[in-house]
């Protein structure tokens, strides 16, 4: 019950942040270029931070196997998310299954994870994000524009968010100490990603009148099965795993259970698709997700 409490109260508090980014950009203070700068500053340097952060940590072997654990909990509940964007959306659909296959993990899912469970918590789901970005650039790009000249390895051999993983990997093996200063920096500048995050989502909302995130049938679709089947079905992948990776598992759970990613919106804008529909499904799975990820993830709290 605990965790499902302080689930509700951060979801609370990051829906204050999307709240100061709505009035911002209704007010004129914030434009469509300053977000989009905020966005790319949450992509190359806050995210990143955060991910090396969660990796200062003394080696262990305990450690070590939870991190192989949880990258192997990542593919398979993304692999799963990818099956059943297709199985509920064809081919032609592509925003909706980039949409619904990708959750918002790195601006939602680890400063919920962050708050809720730990600093080592992020630990594990650092994986599952670095495992995400490789995937957007492969698959996504192939569900959106359905050529697969489309998608780049260049792209993602230099994506931030996977070489930081990378780094950060090497960071947790090698017996490097960074100075307390160094330290302190990373750690004022991780603490940005939440409320930015979420500041850069209210600017997206403000762009989109209101009634049409409630009178379009194909939004409420995507995240009926984003916040809602996919979670579902996660719990059930989540019992094949011993109860002593419960920390992981929920970790896990919380990503997986997070709202449609802001990235579908990007990739849209980047190969001509429509960016006002991603947008829509965005806002509208981010709103709802405030009622459905604590109850998911108190379910699965009680299952697991």
């Amino acid at each position: 019950m605990d965790i499902v409490l302080l689930l509700l109260k951060q979801n609370i508090i990051m829906f204050v942040y999307l709240l100061i980014g709505y009035f911002l950009f209704r007010k004129k203070l914030v434009s469509t270029q300053g977000s989009a700068d905020i966005g790319r500053m949450l992509l190359y340097a806050v995210m990143p931070v955060v991910i090396i952060k969660s990796y200062l940590v003394e080696f262990s072997l305990e450690k070590l196997e939870g991190l192989a654990i949880s990258f192997v909990l990542a593919a398979l509940s993304l692999l799963l998310s990818i099956l059943v964007s297709r199985v509920f959306f064809k081919k032609e659909c592509g925003i909706e299954r980039f949409g619904v296959a990708f959750s918002n993990a790195g601006f939602i899912g680890i400063p919920l994870v962050q708050m809720t469970l730990g600093e080592e918590a992020v630990f594990y789901v650092a994986a599952f994000v670095a495992l995400l970005n490789i995937l957007q650039w492969t698959y996504g790009v192939l569900a959106i524009t359905g050529d697969k000249s489309a998608v780049s390895i260049k792209k993602i051999s230099t994506n931030p968010i996977v070489l930081s993983f990378l780094a950060s990997i090497l960071l947790f093996l090698l017996p490097i100490s960074l100075p307390a200063a160094v330290t302190g920096v990373i750690g004022t500048i991780a603490s940005m990603n939440g409320p930015l995050a979420m500041i850069v989502l209210g600017v997206y909302l403000a762009q989109v009148p209101l009634k049409e995130l409630f009178t379009d049938k194909q939004v409420y679709k995507a995240t009926a099965v984003r916040l809602l089947v996919i979670p579902a079905l996660t719990i059930v992948l989540m019992l094949v795993f011993p109860s002593k990776y419960l920390l992981i598992k929920l970790t896990v759970m919380i990503a997986a259970s997070a709202p449609i990613g802001s990235n579908v919106a990007i990739f849209a804008q980047i190969y001509g698709k429509d960016y006002t529909q991603a947008v829509k499904e965005i806002c509208t799975s981010t709103l709802l997700c405030i009622i459905t990820l604590p109850i998911m993830i108190g379910i699965a709290n009680a299952i697991l």
